[in-house]
């Protein structure tokens, strides 16, 4: 796919994917939507890709859903046509047509096998902050802005940020900043645990980059896209044991594998590791161990 929306570039085996409308402060749209997903499809597949950074061009992140569309911008009979219908008259909401798109790309994001980094740059509202809550570290510049504006549109949360955003900042937080719908500085963010670090405007992508070469440099591809799922799939998790049945699949699997014996011998021999499994031909037998719930 050739992109228009997005940037996707790979060097020193990171991808950086960068939102690329700036006069538009990379607002959010259907392309862009499709193009990040394929941009995610196509990360999972190269072997290259060791960690994801995402940025915005120019000023901004992404300044939410772009609302050129006036008031009917969230009103999908009006822009796609009328969803199905069932036999009484009410909407058929197994319809695909009804499906939220910044859902579609944070799930996407969610079910990624390598590290995802947020790297914001500068303003950051609706699906603009709601599509970082997949991402696994949210690092921002001292010009970023963050607002989950919902409320103040008439619509609410949407991309499952009712999901993530309790989970990342605990729901007094997440229900604080959602009710208000207001936009406020990444030193808030930071204290509301959002973020994790705020940096000068010309550190942001050198602080992203480190990070994510520290991801890269000695570890194993496989063991941190596994690492990735096992964390985000057990925060829905309703027992530690559910935990333990992974842990033990992984233990075993992994145990027995080419990497995990360079990984001890080179610890003993005192030398850098090579590992050679790769997360697009040697994920374990027993992956993925969760039962795919299909949109219905």
């Amino acid at each position: 796919m050739a992109y228009e929306t997005i940037k996707y570039e790979v060097a020193e085996q990171i991808l950086t994917i960068t939102l690329n409308r700036p006069d538009k402060l990379n607002a959010f749209n259907a392309t862009m939507q499709q193009e990040l997903i394929d941009a995610f499809d196509k990360a999972d597949k190269d072997d290259d890709v060791r960690a994801i950074i995402v940025t915005g061009a120019g000023r901004g992140f992404c300044a939410g859903a772009d609302l050129s569309s006036g008031a009917n911008t969230f009103d999908r009979d009006a822009r796609r046509g009328p969803v199905k219908r069932n036999a009484d008259g009410s909407v058929d909401y197994s319809d695909p047509q009804v499906r939220d798109g910044g859902g579609q790309v944070t799930l996407r994001i969610f079910k990624c096998l390598k590290p995802v980094i947020a790297a914001v740059n500068g303003p950051a509202v609706g699906i603009g902050v709601t599509m970082q809550l997949a991402m696994d570290i949210r690092i921002a510049s001292e010009a970023a802005r963050f607002g989950f504006v919902f409320s103040q549109r008439g619509i609410v949360p949407e991309a499952a940020s009712s999901w993530f955003l309790p989970r990342i900042v605990g729901i007094s937080q997440a229900l604080e900043w959602c009710y208000s719908g207001r936009v406020f500085p990444a030193q808030e963010a930071l204290a509301g645990r959002l973020i994790s670090k705020v940096v000068p405007p010309d550190d942001l992508l050198p602080t992203a980059r480190a990070l994510a070469k520290e991801f890269a440099a000695k570890t194993a591809p496989v063991s941190v896209a596994l690492i990735r799922q096992m964390m985000w799939r057990m925060m829905g998790a309703d027992d530690p044991m559910e935990a333990h049945k992974v842990d033990s699949r992984g233990i075993y699997a992994r145990g027995r594998s080419d990497d995990v014996k360079e990984g001890v011998v080179s610890f003993l021999e005192k030398r850098p590791a090579q590992f050679k499994n790769k997360v697009s031909s040697d994920m374990p037998d027993y992956f993925p161990w969760w039962p795919e719930r299909e949109y219905k």
